[in-house]
């Protein structure tokens, strides 16, 4: 399964392609779109550039499933609404590309890849290096999008398994009760 993990943000936005193969991970690609090209008031500009940019990575790399971050308010009330509207564009072109799309904090991300949910920038950088065995570090917003990649990776993993487990357990109380299995 090839997975597209997302880390929004207005000026710069984070992707990060893997495949997953079982439990092996591997890397496809990493990168920024960025917007800080554009003035800072052309806001409709800058949500037209996340939307193409996400766009043509569905297209170029053809996922089957993504990731992205949730937002949370942050201290600053323009710049949690700023960043919602790019989060905005972000899973527009995803749905438009017919993507399914899971969400995870950043704090579920840094758990899944790091092993705390207080890890720094740095710490989710080496983590991903190591856990794809790329021969660089990735730059932070391409690393917390590849995180999130991962992160959805054992997430799918840990939901096949327990949907496996389930309906195992049916077939089998269903043939201890002597019933058939719907």
């Amino acid at each position: 399964m090839r997975i597209l993990g997302i880390d929004p943000g207005l000026q710069t936005t984070g992707f990060g392609v893997i495949d997953m193969d079982g439990q092996r991970l591997s890397y496809v690609a990493s990168g920024t779109i960025r917007t800080t090209q554009m003035e800072l008031g052309d806001l409709p500009g800058r949500l037209k550039v996340l939307f193409d940019g996400i766009s043509e990575v569905t297209q170029r790399y053809q996922p089957q499933t993504s990731a992205v971050e949730i937002v949370f308010v942050n201290v600053n009330p323009q710049s949690t609404l700023l960043l919602g509207q790019a989060r905005g564009a972000a899973l527009t072109a995803l749905v438009n590309a017919n993507l399914p799309v899971a969400e995870y904090t950043a704090l579920q991300m840094k758990k899944a890849v790091v092993g705390h949910g207080r890890a720094a920038k740095s710490q989710i950088q080496e983590m991903v290096k190591r856990l794809l065995q790329l021969p660089g570090l990735p730059g932070t917003d391409a690393a917390d999008a590849l995180g999130l990649a991962i992160t959805h990776a054992h997430a799918s993993a840990a939901l096949s398994l327990m949907a496996k487990a389930t309906d195992l357990n049916r077939k089998q109380h269903a043939m201890y009760r002597g019933g058939r299995v719907y």
